[in-house]
C-alpha cells in the first residue's frame, strides 16, 4: 500500500518538516494518518458579509481588497490589515505582528478565513485560520468545516499536520477517483463482521477522523477505529493463548501426594495465617503446574494483600521437583525487598535463595551457572550471561512494566518453564481481561487478618504547619518514621532532572528549616543503586526519622516503623499510584497515616482526592479512575501498551464485549493465508509490542 512509503515522498514537503516529523518518530506515511486530532474547531459555518452578527465564530469567503501593514503606536507591535468584499459587504480582517499575512493575502487573491466576530467602531474579525481558494465553491481544508486540532510539537503547527495529512488522502491517494478500489485494498476486517457490526470502510474512517463533515461522521469513524484496537488486541492475545495451549511444559512438575503433604507443611509453618484469597489463588497456581503446557498466570493483589508469599509457594513447588525459580522485579530496591522476603520465608528449609541485580551478582557454580535454587534479581537475570542449571518456574512482579520481548526472553531461559505474573497496580478486571487476554487471571482481594486500614487526610493548605507539629509529636513521643514524598514537577514516566532538583530543594527546606531537629535522608531515582540501599537500610535501621524521596518509592520499601507518610502536590498523581505510594506505609500492627497536600488554589481535583481518602480498596479507586479520567491515567503515569490506545475507551464493556464476540467468531475460521491483511496488521501490533521494550 502506498501508506508503507517513508515519509519522505510527501510532496512540497521541506527537509525541515521531514525531520520534525522522524523526531515524532512518524516515518511513514502511515505513520501520519495516525497522528490524530484530539479536538476540532467548529468552523463549519458559512454567512455573506451582509449577515454576520458581533459574538459569532464563522468562516466569511471573499476577494482581497486591500492588504497593508500599518504601525501601532506601541513600540515594536505591527497590525496587519486585510479587507475583503464578497459582494453583499466588505469585512476586515485584523492580525498583530504577522507581517507575512500580506504576502499570503495579497490583493485580488479568493480567500476563506474564520474566526470571531468582533465591535470594534464597525464589525471585524480577528481570524484564527485561513486559506486561499481557487473558487468560492472550492473544498477547504482550514475553514468552512469542523476542523481537525493537533497536538503540536517541535514547532510543527497544527495547520502543517493538518495539510499534509489532507495532500495524503486527496493527492496521494486520489480518493475520489479511486474510493472503490482504495477501499478493497485497504479493508483487513472480514466483510460479515462489518456487516454484522454495522462498521464502516476503515478508508473512510480514517478519513472522517481527521476530516469530517459531521458530528455523525466523526461519531463512526471513531466507532470503527475503537473497533479496530480492541479486536487486534484481543485476537493477537487469544492466538498467543492458543499457541501457548500447543506447547510442552520444558521441566514437568508431578505434584504428587507426598509433594503436596510437603507444600501443606511449608504453609503450615509461616508465622501466619493465609487469608482464604491466598488460598484460592494457590489453589490456582498449583493446579496450572499439574499440567503438561506451561502455566501462564495473572495475578492481581492489592498493596500488602500477600502475593510474594504465593511466588514463594510456587518457587517451593518448582523445588521440590528439583527445578529452579526465577523471580523478577523492575527495580533494585524491590529485588532486594522480594530477597530478604522470601530468604526469611525459607530461613528454616534447605532452600537457598540469592539475589543477582546491576549491583550484586548470585554466587556461580561451574561454567558461570547460577545454582541457587530461588534467584531474586532485576533485568540483570536475562543478561546472556547469566546461566541456570534447570528453570522451572519464572515469576515476574510488577508485570505491567515489561515488554513483551523481555517477557520472551526471560521464558527462553528455562525451555518454557511455568511463567506467574503479578501485579498490586489495581487494574479493573474488564481491562486485565481485554489488554492480558493471553493469560489467565487470579485476584487477591482479600487482606491479611489483623491490617489496620490507613487513615487518609485531604490537608489544606492552611492546616500545613499544624500537620507538621502533629508529624514531630509522633516522632518525639511514638518513636514512628515518616516519608515525605515531592510532586511530579511534569507528567512523565520517567523522572526528570527538574523533579529531582525540586525534591532537593524541598529536603533542604525541611532538613534545615521544618524540621531540623531530627534526622533527615533523601531519596532519589538517579542516585547509584548501592546509594539508594544504604539510604534505605539506614531508614530501615531508624538512622533517618524522616525520609525525603521521589515516587522513586512508590513499589518495593517495606519498613514497617514509618507509619505515616506525607505526599506533596498529590493532585498531579492519578489514583493508582497515589494508592501505590499510600501502600508504603501500614506495613505493621500500628495504626497509619496519608497526609495529602494540594497546591494552593486546586479545587478542580478536590472531590477526586476526597473520594480517594475515603477508600483503602485499591480496585474501587481504579474503577473509579478509569470513570473519571480514563483509560490513560489508571496508572498514574502512562505505561507502554495502555497510552497506545488512540480511539478505544477501556470503560465501555459494550465495546469490549462486542470486539470479543468478534475475535470469538474469528478465531474459529482464522487462516493467515486467507486473510494476509489481517496477519499483517497482528504481526505489526506485535512488532510494535515488542519495540517498546
Amino acid at each position: 500500500m502506498i501508506l508503507d512509503q517513508p515519509i519522505e515522498s510527501l510532496p512540497s514537503t521541506s527537509p525541515v518538516t521531514m525531520k520534525k516529523f522522524k523526531s515524532l518518530e512518524i516515518s511513514t506515511l502511515w505513520d501520519l494518518v495516525n497522528y490524530v486530532p484530539f479536538r476540532y474547531e467548529n468552523l463549519s459555518i458559512v454567512s455573506s458579509i451582509r449577515n454576520i452578527q458581533e459574538g459569532e465564530m464563522l468562516t466569511v469567503k471573499g476577494h482581497v481588497l486591500t492588504s497593508k501593514t500599518d504601525y501601532t503606536r506601541r513600540r515594536g507591535m505591527t497590525l496587519q490589515k486585510v479587507t475583503i468584499d464578497d459582494g453583499t459587504g466588505t469585512l476586515d480582517l485584523l492580525w498583530f505582528n504577522q507581517p507575512y499575512i500580506t504576502r499570503m493575502l495579497p490583493e485580488n487573491a479568493l480567500v476563506s478565513v474564520a474566526g470571531p466576530i468582533k465591535m470594534n467602531h464597525k464589525l471585524m474579525m480577528e481570524p484564527i485560520s485561513y486559506e486561499r481558494i481557487t473558487e468560492i465553491n472550492s473544498p477547504t481544508v482550514h475553514t468552512g468545516r469542523l476542523v481537525p486540532v493537533y497536538t503540536e510539537k517541535l514547532g510543527l503547527s497544527s495547520r502543517t499536520i493538518r495539510e499534509k495529512i489532507h495532500l495524503i488522502f486527496h493527492h496521494m491517494l486520489g480518493m475520489h477517483e479511486q474510493r472503490n478500489d482504495l477501499e478493497k485494498e485497504w479493508e483487513w476486517l472480514p466483510e460479515h463482521i462489518l456487516h454484522k457490526h454495522n462498521l464502516s470502510d476503515e478508508l473512510n474512517a480514517y478519513y472522517h477522523i481527521h476530516f469530517p463533515e459531521t458530528k455523525q461522521d466523526h461519531t463512526r469513524a471513531h466507532e470503527r477505529l475503537a473497533f479496530d484496537e480492541l479486536f487486534t488486541i484481543q485476537l493477537s492475545n487469544e492466538l498467543v493463548r492458543r499457541e501457548w495451549k500447543k506447547e510442552q511444559v520444558g521441566n514437568k512438575f508431578a505434584m504428587n501426594k507426598t509433594v503436596q503433604n510437603k507444600i501443606d507443611a511449608f504453609i503450615h509453618g509461616l508465622p501466619f495465617e493465609l487469608t482464604g484469597a491466598q488460598k484460592k489463588v494457590i489453589d490456582d497456581v498449583l493446579k496450572d503446574v499439574r499440567k503438561d503446557q506451561p502455566m501462564n498466570r495473572f495475578v492481581q493483589g492489592d498493596v500488602g494483600s500477600g502475593k510474594t508469599v504465593v511466588a514463594a509457594v510456587a518457587a517451593y513447588a518448582a523445588y521440590l521437583h528439583k527445578f529452579q525459580t526465577i523471580i523478577m522485579a523492575p527495580t533494585e530496591i524491590l529485588a532486594t525487598q522480594h530477597y530478604q522476603t522470601i530468604a526469611k520465608l525459607f530461613a528454616n528449609t534447605d532452600v537457598s535463595v540469592g539475589l543477582q541485580t546491576g549491583a550484586k551478582k548470585a554466587a556461580k557454580g561451574k561454567n558461570d551457572t547460577i545454582e541457587y535454587d530461588i534467584i531474586v534479581g532485576t533485568h540483570a537475570l536475562i543478561s546472556k550471561h547469566a546461566n541456570y542449571e534447570k528453570i522451572g518456574m519464572v515469576v515476574i512482579d510488577e508485570q505491567h512494566r515489561f515488554g513483551v520481548a523481555q517477557r520472551a526472553l526471560l521464558k527462553s531461559k528455562g525451555i518454557n518453564p511455568h511463567l506467574l505474573t503479578m501485579t498490586a497496580t489495581p487494574i479493573p478486571r474488564t481491562i486485565a481481561l481485554t489488554l492480558h487476554g493471553e493469560l489467565d487471571l487470579s485476584v487477591i482481594d482479600e487482606m491479611p487478618k489483623g491490617r489496620l486500614p490507613i487513615k487518609t487526610y485531604l490537608t489544606p493548605p492552611h492546616k500545613r504547619q499544624s500537620a507538621y507539629e502533629w508529624i514531630r509529636d509522633g516522632i518525639k513521643k511514638l518513636g514512628i518514621q515518616v516519608f515525605i514524598i515531592c510532586p511530579l514537577i511534569e507528567e512523565s514516566e520517567i523522572e526528570t532532572m527538574k523533579s529531582i532538583r525540586a525534591a532537593t530543594q524541598e529536603y533542604d527546606r525541611l532538613k534545615n528549616h521544618v524540621f531540623r531537629d531530627f534526622k533527615v535522608g533523601m531519596l532519589h531515582g538517579k542516585m547509584k543503586p548501592k546509594d539508594k540501599e544504604l539510604i534505605m537500610q539506614e531508614f530501615k535501621n531508624k538512622e533517618y526519622d524522616i525520609l525525603v524521596a521521589t515516587s522513586v518509592v512508590e513499589v518495593g520499601i517495606d519498613v514497617p516503623n514509618a507509619t505515616i507518610i506525607v505526599i506533596e502536590g498529590s493532585q498531579r498523581y492519578g489514583m493508582a499510584q497515589l494508592h501505590q505510594l499510600r501502600g508504603r506505609v501500614g506495613r505493621g500492627d500500628k495504626q497509619s497515616y496519608c497526609i495529602l497536600f494540594t497546591d494552593e488554589g486546586d479545587n478542580a481535583n478536590i472531590h477526586r482526592l476526597k473520594f480517594f481518602a475515603s477508600t483503602n480498596n485499591g480496585m474501587t479507586l481504579a474503577e473509579y479512575d478509569l470513570k473519571q479520567r480514563g483509560p490513560g491515567d489508571i496508572y498514574g503515569i502512562s505505561q507502554h501498551g495502555y497510552d497506545d490506545l488512540k480511539f478505544a475507551d477501556l470503560s465501555n464493556y459494550e465495546l469490549i464485549s462486542k470486539t470479543k464476540d468478534a475475535v470469538n467468531e474469528m478465531i474459529g475460521v482464522y487462516d493467515p493465508q486467507k486473510y494476509p491483511h489481517m496477519k499483517e496488521r497482528l504481526e505489526k501490533f506485535r512488532l510494535d509490542q515488542i519495540s517498546r521494550d
